[in-house]
């Protein structure tokens, strides 16, 4: 099954929403269509940005990109429930590498 791994930049939380529930939110989303291998919190550039991976069931290249895709957009949907978001970018690793689609 080929891993790919979506990164969402966080400007802030919404009003009455504990910070724990971003990642609670995205990790509930994505794991309603793929297993979600792990996820994390980072500080890019003082900027906070979740991380997560996952696979994707195997079919043709493109259909496996057009499915990452429209997960990375479910995770932004539900985060943004809780939370402000910035950028969003979806990679797939390939022969050892990440590699933005």
């Amino acid at each position: 099954m080929p891993s790919f791994q979506t990164k969402l930049k966080i400007t802030g939380l919404k009003p009455g929403n504990a910070p724990e529930s971003v990642m609670a939110a995205a990790v509930e989303a994505l794991g309603t269509r793929h297993h979600v291998e792990s996820n994390q919190l980072d500080i890019v550039g003082g900027v906070p940005q979740i991380s997560l991976r996952f696979t994707v069931d195997a079919q043709d290249y493109a259909g496996e990109n057009d499915a990452a895709r429209t997960s990375a957009a479910m995770v932004r949907d539900a985060v943004e429930r809780v939370a402000l978001t910035g950028a969003l970018y979806v990679l797939r690793r390939s022969r050892g590498r990440w590699s933005p689609i």
